[in-house]
C-alpha cells in the first residue's frame, strides 16, 4: 500500500482546490476505500455502477464533474463537494484496477491541467500497483 499512501500525498498537494484525495481499490464489482486525505467518509465500498466512482468503473472511462448537483446518482462524502474528479488506474493491459477520486468545494475545479496531471500519477500507479 506504500505507493498508493504516497500517490495520495502526492496529489492532495497538487492543489489547494482538492479537498479529498483518495484512492479506491477495485475488488471483482466493488470498489473499497484505500488511502485517503480529508475528512471520513461513509462510502468506503462503492458498487459497480454506482455513483461517479461507480460509473468510471462501469463506463471505463475517467469522469470529470463540474457540478456533482447534476448527477443523479451522486454519492454525497461531504455537504461541501460541488465537484469530483475520478481517474481510472490501469494495469499495462488495460485493465482497471482501481482510481484516483478527488473532490472539491469549487464548482468546476478540473480542467484539462489537473486532468493531465492526475492521469500522469494514475499511470504511474499502473505500473507499481501492489498484488
Amino acid at each position: 500500500m506504500a505507493p498508493l499512501g504516497a500517490a495520495v500525498r502526492y496529489v492532495a498537494a497538487l492543489s489547494p482546490k482538492f479537498h479529498w484525495v483518495g484512492i479506491y481499490i477495485l475488488k471483482k464489482n466493488i470498489l473499497e476505500l484505500g488511502p485517503f486525505i480529508g475528512e471520513p467518509t461513509e462510502h468506503t465500498r462503492i458498487p459497480v455502477g454506482t455513483g461517479v466512482c461507480g460509473t468510471a468503473v462501469a463506463e471505463n472511462s475517467d469522469q470529470n464533474v463540474p457540478d456533482v448537483t447534476r448527477v443523479p446518482n451522486y454519492l454525497s462524502c461531504s455537504m461541501k463537494t460541488r465537484s469530483e474528479l475520478v481517474v481510472l488506474v490501469r494495469d499495462k493491459r488495460g485493465r482497471v484496477l482501481g482510481q484516483i477520486d478527488i473532490d472539491s468545494h469549487l464548482p468546476e475545479a478540473f480542467g484539462p491541467e489537473e486532468e493531465k496531471a492526475v492521469r500522469k500519477i494514475a499511470d504511474e500507479l499502473g505500473v507499481l500497483w501492489p498484488a
